[in-house]
């Protein structure tokens, strides 16, 4: 199946092909989820057959918003398709760009809205083998400590959320932890 997702191509935002605009390293939109329960992200190692970054470690979901597709929408849509998760209400934390290198020369140039969303002890996680092959909820702090000692085990989107965007994704968890 072809997914066509919106970048800019010579400054006008069109219909691309997913793989097209990594192989260019077109700027393109996209979404990123966190869910949080207390102090603990809820994290997600890609499949071994995701076409880049395989087996690494990421954020909740993250992907790309169909064309014509509202970012609150994908979030959810994406929630739901990769780790079955149903009824949560993502709150929109932040609007970024980023550039990163993500292996075999592909590159994800993305501009991102990032969502936040609070998980209750009755959330159900059913992870889709074709995008997810493990999760795990860690406490925020002990994700900034792993990824600094092991970055090669981290998506890089992950960790340039980490290092400069912590503040505006996470409030109050950021700020203890830079506290």
């Amino acid at each position: 199946m072809t997914i066509m997702i919106p970048a800019w191509v010579n400054g006008t935002l069109t219909p691309v092909e997913k793989l097209e605009a990594h192989v260019k390293g077109l700027r393109h939109k996209a979404v990123s989820v966190f869910v949080l329960k207390g102090d603990a992200v809820l994290m997600q190692q890609r499949a071994m057959c995701k076409y880049h970054t395989p087996g690494l470690w990421t954020n909740t979901c993250c992907t790309h918003p169909q064309w014509d597709e509202a970012p609150l929408d994908c979030a959810n849509r994406r929630l739901d398709d990769e780790l079955g998760i149903k009824g949560l209400a993502p709150d929109h934390r932040h609007h970024l760009e980023y550039r990163a290198e993500v292996g075999d020369g592909l590159t994800e140039h993305e501009v991102v809205d990032v969502y936040v969303a609070e998980a209750g002890d009755s959330l159900v996680i059913e992870p889709n083998p074709e995008e997810v092959m493990a999760v795990e909820w860690i406490r925020f702090p002990d994700l900034i400590a792993a990824v600094a000692r092991h970055p090669e085990r981290y998506t890089p989107w992950l960790q340039i959320y980490l290092r400069d965007h912590a503040a505006t994704i996470f409030g109050a968890l950021a700020e203890t932890e830079q506290g």
